[in-house]
């Protein structure tokens, strides 16, 4: 089947979940996770794969071994279609709705260094700087994990000062779960926001690319 919908059900799922994140909740009711949120996500992300490419539906498990939060479960589900090392777009549903995403998530420390280059370099950087103004005035909301303060090396009056302190960048809009939710216009609605991260992506993919140190 295509895709055509999110249930009202995946979201109910969600608010039982943010009450009782616990073995018991999510055993009694995992066909609602099945029927109503596995399996249209799986069809939401297909029918996007043509133009986007395949998507990776995350596990619903959290990973508690070094967290102090021991809930095992995630309260939303996620899908990403990387295109390189921690770039790349994202889906998700939880109980407050859809939110999608693009742009790089975990950057190893020559990804950083490569990413801090880029933005001080006016060739570079200052196209980025165009990206994230377009990407602020079409509606999306632009953030990440960042210093504090300035890199070390950095000016205190450098013109993008702002970008330099991302250690990760992405865009990002939210949806609150209203009557389209529930229709094939889930889809449009996708696209059109991963359409308008492409720029980012072509960006980081060209300045930044994948980590080249090993992985351990």
């Amino acid at each position: 089947m295509g895709f055509t919908g999110i249930p009202d059900d995946a979201f109910v799922f969600y608010e039982g979940l943010e009450v009782d994140n616990s073995k018991t909740y999510f055993t009694r009711h995992k066909h609602l996770y099945e029927e109503a949120v596995r399996a249209p996500m799986l069809a939401l992300t297909e029918e996007l794969a043509a133009e986007f490419g395949q998507a990776q539906l995350f596990r619903p498990y959290r990973d508690v071994r070094f967290a102090k939060d021991k809930s095992p479960y995630k309260t939303h589900q996620g899908a990403f279609v990387e295109r390189m090392p921690g770039i790349g777009l994202y889906v998700e549903v939880s109980a407050a709705g859809l939110y999608t995403a693009g742009g790089i998530y975990s950057q190893a420390a020559d990804q950083v260094a490569r990413y801090r280059a880029a933005v001080d370099e006016d060739l570079s950087g200052k196209p980025l700087e165009a990206i994230v103004a377009a990407l602020r005035a079409a509606g999306h909301e632009v953030s990440g994990d960042r210093l504090k303060t300035r890199p070390r090396g950095v000016p205190d009056d450098h013109p993008r000062l702002d970008l330099l302190r991302h250690r990760s960048l992405h865009a990002g809009s939210r949806f609150e779960p209203e009557s389209w939710v529930h229709t094939p216009e889930v889809a449009d609605r996708v696209r059109d926001s991963w359409r308008d991260y492409a720029p980012l992506i072509e960006w980081l993919c060209a300045h930044v690319r994948g980590s080249e140190l090993p992985r351990r």
